[in-house]
């Protein structure tokens, strides 16, 4: 049994679940009875929507690993439900008496006991041992994003925007795809705040819920209609009447979807204006990428010092001139100072054209292009090694206009990185000053002249070059201050000589 599993105060967490999924197995072996079938289900989907989650900013394998497991019981077991669903609808549409409910219910009837066959052996192949093994190895991984977080916060506003695409598509071309492609949408909305916004899922619950039943049985009936039109032993004036029937039932739900979810005051504004947006939605989407970074970097504290140093550079060179007060180029400056040693999980050889590969395949957060990760990631290929030039083709992707921004940015990464050498000698802090023609930057907590030196007037060559002056390395704290020359005494006037 997966650690802390199951408690009555808190039923809820990726172990709970995956505990969940095996104790479910057992009750829907027994008889593959619908709500067995359909418990197990929800757990099953439940874990597989965690690890979409986590997916966006954790890349260990096993998350896939685990979705991958479950997928042939998971699809196996969904169409067998498809069919119970179908019964009960057949059920709930008709009387006893009515010939046409005996036709469909026998041939659905039999189709469930293939289902049913298919289901218990998709049970018997599913590797509990495995599942366990990786559940308890991804349970222990999930406590590095905290609940209700600015990461998660982040999804969900992907979630939201995804979904709210597929009900404007929808609404526009009213077709069978278009309605169950938007609860595939609010379902995974809803699926994310359950998972990972209880708070917000506290208060919408009932409204996703409702939302995502109306449009399931639109879908389920669309299902019906068409199992109805292929059976061709019904009269076609029997199919017309079941066809009224349930186009009847089916424009109720629509109906009910239409007088929530349309207008300026529809559920989809409620949920947007609790989700990020300007300077909460930038942060999140830092975060959401210091996230994944540190999943990967073996030395996320060093990396967090280079960066907090690349950021005092960069600004202090914007004191002086020297570099655009540009938001958009700080922040690329701090993504790439912040995913520079990606690479190196798998170990140094190649870290740095690793680093950049794994960046092109990463989805862009809200409020970043493909352009911007592609600038962030030629930044952080060169903060060592082989000095970048505009024609280099790790600029491929980025507007030419771009590029000598990006050769500074490289320089500041390049002398922020030398200044940490991992190995306890720590620069705390830089302040930059320009004097007589010279660029002077002082470290608090450089050491005295030796190995360092040298590393250091390596790394300083990239951001001399692109600021065109030469760099100083001073080992003190702040800039000293000029001193104030005193004015000079004013000057004694001789009493004038007056004539006798």
């Amino acid at each position: 049994m997966l650690p802390a599993a199951r408690t009555a105060e808190k039923k809820s967490g990726l172990a709970y679940w995956a505990q969940r999924v095996l104790e479910e197995c057992d009750k829907a072996a027994q008889d593959f009875a619908p709500d067995p079938v359909h418990d197990l289900r929800v757990a099953i989907r439940r874990c597989r929507s965690m690890a979409d989650g986590f997916m966006s900013v954790d890349p260990d394998p096993a998350w896939k690993q685990m979705k991958k497991l479950a997928k042939p019981l998971f699809s196996a077991l969904g169409e067998l439900r498809d069919m119970q669903v179908m019964d009960e609808w057949v059920q709930r549409l008709s009387e006893e008496s009515d010939p046409v409910r005996h036709t469909l219910l026998d041939a659905l009837r039999s189709k469930e006991d293939e289902l049913k066959a298919a289901a218990q052996h998709a049970l018997h192949a599913f590797d509990r041992k495995r599942w366990s093994e990786l559940n308890l190895h991804l349970a222990r991984r999930t406590g590095r994003v905290p609940m209700e977080g600015p990461v998660f916060q982040h999804l969900a506003l992907e979630r939201w925007i995804d979904a709210y695409a597929l009900h404007r598509q929808a609404m526009r071309n009213r077709s069978q795809t278009g309605y169950h492609q938007l609860r595939i949408g609010i379902k995974r909305f809803r699926y994310t705040l359950e998972n990972f916004l209880p708070q917000r899922h506290g208060k919408w619950a009932k409204d996703l819920r409702d939302l995502q039943d109306d449009l399931g049985e639109v879908h389920d009936l669309d299902v019906l209609r068409a199992i109805l039109r292929a059976h061709t032993a019904i009269p076609p004036a029997e199919v017309a009447r079941w066809q009224a029937r349930i186009t009847s039932e089916r424009q109720k739900r629509l109906d009910l979807y239409r007088q929530k979810m349309l207008g300026k005051d529809s559920l989809w504004q409620v949920w947007r204006a609790e989700l990020p947006r300007g300077v909460d939605l930038e942060r999140a989407a830092m975060l959401k990428l210091r996230t994944w970074a540190s999943f990967l970097d073996p030395d996320f504290r060093r990396t967090q010092r280079v960066t907090r140093l690349a950021l005092q550079l960069y600004d202090g060179l914007a004191k002086q001139k020297l570099a655009g007060a540009d938001p958009g180029q700080r922040r690329i400056l701090e993504a790439a100072a912040m995913v520079h040693e990606v690479g190196r999980r798998k170990g140094t050889n190649g870290h740095r054209k690793r680093a950049l590969r794994l960046l092109d395949k990463l989805k862009p957060p809200l409020g970043w292009t493909a352009e911007d990760l592609r600038a962030t990631g030629a930044v952080a290929r060169f903060h060592r090694g082989a000095l970048p030039g505009q024609t280099s083709s790790y600029f491929v992707g980025v507007a030419v206009k771009r590029r000598s921004g990006l050769l500074l940015l490289a320089g500041i990464l390049r002398l922020a990185n030398a200044f940490d050498d991992g190995n306890g000698s720590q620069v705390r802090s830089l302040a930059v000053e320009r004097r007589d023609g010279v660029l002077l930057i002082y470290a608090n907590g450089l050491g005295q002249p030796g190995p360092a030196a040298e590393r250091l007037a390596r790394a300083r060559h990239l951001l001399e070059t692109t600021c065109r002056l030469p760099i100083l390395l001073r080992p003190v704290s702040v800039p000293p201050r000029r001193r104030r020359r005193s004015p000079a005494p004013p000057a004694t006037r001789k009493p004038k000589r007056t004539s006798a």
